[in-house]
């Protein structure tokens, strides 16, 4: 594909008049767009005039397997975990994990995200599951296998290997989950299979207090005592930092998903972004299953921050636009260990864009494309997701398989599992 688009987003930022080349899942030639008409005269350009071609948006930590019960947690006291999603996993067989992985895909897809990072299921299946359910939406997975016990890790790194769409990772779910000789031995596993150990840390005060009582060190803190830091380590949430915490994420370049809907609608604080950006903490930004819209998530990473930090120094940037599309995109894809895979419009990168019409209301007259992508835009305006040169989507739906049946299925399914899960719920008064 030669597509000539209105609006290209580079790492530099948005340019005219320029065009890129799509080969074999790859992008190829990036360059003015008159110089690669003429280098490429047997093929037809694509001219894309009102649309920006950008990067698609990398979740960098989700739960696919939580599809079905996302309501039954609204309203909820902030530790749901052991109400909610571990009883609605435990409810999933083989069928039902791939129906919600596959559903998880889909939304994400029509929320422009490109590749989502699966923090691991406690559901009784192989994850061969979720595997086949993304695969078929056509999303790029990076796949963790929970490995507190200390066992599988090696096989499961293994077993993708070379696959298209699928990126191993392993993952404990907290810190306490494992013993320090189980944490420390997959961390240096996965430094030496290039791979990501995605573990949760500091998401609320409970867990904080939990960690104290059980190793007498706060998470973040204990993980850097036993030496499982390091780029290898993807931790999730980290709301509750302290400066020496932030340093020691700084200090061994471990990153962390930044997951501000998750804050919002569950937690009890929010990550301290703005500050992790100035200390060089890597970062990007995640859904935890929330909603799978990519434009909404930047517009709460930048606002989280705005009503935390930014209203009480008069911060009135609060890293501005372009921060946060890049903590969404190349930087979220770096901190879920695809850096060299994905994450930019660059020759060499993987073909995972977005098509999105700017010719809207919205964004008329445009000033600043990044302040507008983040504050003004919406999912209704991509008109293309585009994953591995292939396309995924097309006006929100998919162009080569029946998303619609897919959805009328979880419909029938969904309740079954929710019904079968006996979830206990905290009813208002």
């Amino acid at each position: 594909m030669l597509l000539v688009p209105e609006l290209l987003l580079l790492a530099d930022g948005p340019v005219r008049g320029q065009a890129v080349l799509v080969e074999s899942g790859k992008f190829r030639d990036i360059g003015p767009a008159q110089r690669l008409i003429a280098a490429h005269g047997d093929l037809n350009p694509v001219r894309l005039d009102g649309h920006l071609l950008m990067p698609g948006f990398i979740d960098a930590h989700h739960h696919l397997t939580q599809s079905f019960g996302k309501a039954k947690s609204f309203g909820q006291p902030s530790e749901i975990f052991k109400t909610i999603w571990e009883p609605l996993e435990h409810a999933l067989d083989e069928e039902t994990a791939y129906l919600s992985a596959k559903l998880a895909a889909l939304e994400a897809l029509r929320g422009g995200f490109t590749t989502v990072a699966d923090a691991g299921t406690r559901a009784p299946v192989d994850v061969g599951a979720l595997a086949k359910g993304t695969e078929e939406a056509g999303i790029r997975c990076v796949l963790s296998k929970i490995v507190s016990d200390g066992k599988g890790g090696p096989a499961h790194l293994g077993r993708w290997g070379g696959h298209p769409l699928i990126h191993p990772s392993l993952a404990i779910a907290v810190p306490e989950d494992a013993t320090a000789a189980v944490i420390k031995k997959t961390a240096d596993m996965c430094a030496e299979a290039d791979a990501v150990l995605q573990i949760h840390v500091n998401e609320h005060l409970a867990s904080v207090e939990r960690s104290l009582k059980s190793v007498g060190r706060r998470p973040v803190d204990y993980l850097h005592h036993i030496g499982a830091l390091g780029p290898h380590l993807l931790g999730a949430h980290a709301t509750l930092l302290t400066p020496t915490e932030m340093r020691q994420l700084a200090d061994s370049g471990s990153a962390i998903s930044y997951n501000p809907v998750a804050s919002a609608w569950k937690g009890n604080a929010v990550a301290q972004a703005t500050m992790m950006a100035v200390m060089g903490v890597r970062f990007g930004t995640g859904t935890d299953g929330t909603r799978g819209d990519g434009f909404r998530l930047v517009d709460a990473a930048e606002s989280a921050q705005r009503l935390t930090t930014g209203l009480a120094t008069g911060d009135s940037s609060c890293g501005a636009g372009r921060l946060w599309l890049e903590h969404a995109t190349t930087l979220s894809a770096d901190a879920v260990g695809l850096g060299r895979v994905t994450g930019e419009i660059a020759v060499g990168k993987a073909a995972d864009f977005l098509v999105v019409d700017v010719n809207v209301p919205e964004l008329t007259p445009s000033w600043d494309i990044g302040w507008e992508l983040v504050r003004l835009s919406n999912r209704d305006q991509i008109t293309a997701v585009v994953v591995d040169g292939r396309l995924r989507l097309w006006n929100g739906w998919p162009p080569d398989w029946d998303g619609r049946a897919l959805v009328a299925r979880a419909a029938e399914v969904g309740p079954r599992v929710v019904r079968r899960a006996k979830l206990q719920r905290v009813e208002s008064t």
